[in-house]
């Protein structure tokens, strides 16, 4: 799915709160006409009215128009706050479909883009680009209140005559033309917003990220220049994009103007009388002013343009899923030549760099795979659904990631159904139960970005056990052992092998340690015309 067509869909999941808010805006757009219309007549009547004498101004009837005054200002204010709640609303419940949506185009992406994709680019197109298409949706209701102002002002102008009514309406099409002229010769400016802000957002968490070792080599002054930077670019594409919305704002306030000195102008010169001059060239006023919510748009288009450019991009990117041959976890893998089956232990073993990671992402389909190369129960791998590799590799990589939750949000990453004693029983293979168990809150120990919270050894244990979590036939472990002690290595090695003997799983294993390399019965040597 496209970005539009997904904008489509959510245009069509929203279009009763769409509607409320476009009706909302066409009473505002009316009411504020009839309303200033009708009070500038009544003022200038009730003035002349006065200046008539006692009995010219006792015989004027001014219960009548100041009821009709307060009443177009009380439906002004609600439709106005009606036609904010619709539209927020609308827009609110697509972005909350939107930004799944993204992530699930990230996910889809082919691998080498996914992967590349870093935290502060792929952070800065689920926040900042989305949220910039929420004017999308906020001001779908602007060229309803554009169409009630012409028809409303049209009908209180002609009041006035033909000639008025026509100006009014010749002023409004100007204003419209111009700004568009005017949005589309300047809308580098808003791209300019756009990438500026999302280079700031990723600098921001690229830095941030280093934090540690700014500190330790002393750094902090070159990041904080960078960021400065990167702020000086963003403030400068703000400062451009303000010069275009103040043109903008410009041409609308100098078309009120116009337009109310020309209705005024002829209406007086077509005999009307006071009353009903000021009345056309109120109508006027708030005939053109109806449009600024479309002129504002105007000045926001080229902000709005580049955020979907960017959102498009991704979902453009996202490849087709596999079809699914198979939805249910493999047993026999066949590998370079290799055939293994659960309860198999292999080691892929090679020089660093060699590229036994990439290819244990390769069997997890994170990475393009070659036809032919890896076959699951005689399916090759390439046909496959994600969905079945999931289901067939628990995986604990070699740089594992944790999420800024409780350790329980951690582990039930694998298997979200999984009960207590699972992850209490993961925990314990993993040989960190004693520790999250002497944490206050045990389980439910809440852990901050990326796990900080626990020292790197433990880190890596708590992303083994959330393998063990997962209910799958083969165990990919990438270097399970780094950064553990040789009595703490030497726990989790006797327990992944009572494991594998009580689960009977197969493992697939990279390491350097001999402790851990003695556990596998088979070997696979990567050579260098092996690699990726």
């Amino acid at each position: 799915m496209t970005l539009s067509d997904l904008l489509a869909r959510e245009r069509r999941a929203e279009r009763r709160r769409l509607r409320q808010a476009a009706t909302c805006a066409a009473l505002v757009a009316a009411a504020s006409i009839l309303l200033l219309g009708l009070s500038g007549w009544f003022i200038t009547a009730a003035a002349i009215a006065g200046a008539g004498g006692i009995a010219v101004a006792q015989a004027f009837n001014f219960m009548l128009p100041s009821a009709g005054i307060r009443l177009l200002a009380i439906v002004r204010t609600g439709a106005r706050y009606g036609e904010r709640l619709a539209g927020h609303a609308a827009a609110f419940g697509a972005l909350a479909r939107l930004r799944p949506a993204l992530f699930r185009a990230i996910a889809a992406a082919p691998p080498d883009r996914a992967l590349a994709l870093g935290r502060g680019e792929a952070t800065a197109r689920l926040i900042g680009d989305v949220d910039a298409i929420e004017l999308r949706f906020v001001r779908l209701s602007g060229p309803w209140g554009v169409g009630a102002a012409i028809v409303s002002g049209t009908a209180l102008i002609l009041l006035a005559g033909w000639a008025a009514a026509l100006a009014t309406l010749a002023c409004l099409g100007g204003a419209l033309s111009l700004g568009l002229l005017l949005a589309h010769r300047l809308e580098a400016q808003g791209r300019r917003v756009q990438r500026a802000t999302g280079l700031l957002r990723e600098e921001v968490a690229m830095l941030a990220e280093a934090a540690a070792e700014l500190r330790c080599y002393g750094l902090e002054d070159r990041a904080a220049a960078r960021i400065d930077a990167a702020g000086d670019v963003l403030a400068a594409a703000h400062i451009a994009q303000a010069g275009v919305a103040g043109r903008i704002e410009l041409l609308h306030a100098a078309t009120i103007g116009l337009a109310s000195a020309l209705a005024l102008t002829l209406a007086t010169a077509a005999g009307a009388g006071a009353p009903i001059a000021a009345l056309a060239a109120l109508a006027a006023a708030m005939t053109i002013d109806a449009a600024a919510p479309v002129l504002r748009a105007l000045a926001e288009r080229g902000r709005l343009r580049e955020a979907e450019t960017r959102l498009e991009d991704i979902f453009a990117a996202a490849a087709p899923l596999p079809v699914a041959l198979s939805q249910t976890p493999a047993s026999t893998l066949t590998f370079d030549g290799a055939t293994i089956s659960p309860g198999d232990r292999m080691a892929l073993t090679g020089v660093s760099g060699i590229g036994k990671t990439t290819l244990v992402e390769m069997l997890l389909g994170l990475r393009p795979i070659a036809r032919g190369r890896a076959m699951l129960d005689g399916i090759d791998i390439a046909d496959l659904a994600p969905a079945t590799l999931r289901a067939t590799f628990a995986w604990a990589p070699q740089d594992a990631t944790l999420i800024a939750g409780t350790i329980r949000d951690n582990l039930m990453l694998a298997d979200p159904a999984a009960d207590d004693a699972r992850l209490w029983s993961a925990l314990a293979d993993a040989a960190l139960d004693d520790v999250v168990r002497a944490l206050p809150q045990g389980l439910n120990t809440w852990l901050d970005d990326d796990g900080a919270r626990l020292s790197g050894g433990e880190r890596r244990r708590l992303s083994l056990a959330r393998a063990y979590v997962a209910h799958a036939p083969w165990l990919l472990l990438d270097e399970p052992g780094e950064g553990l002690d040789a009595a703490t290595l030497a726990r989790v090695v006797a327990r992944l092998d009572a494991r594998i003997a009580r689960t009977g799983q197969g493992l697939i294993l990279v390491s350097h340690r001999p402790a851990l390399l003695a556990l596998c019965t088979r070997r696979l040597a990567i050579r260098q015309a092996d690699a990726p």
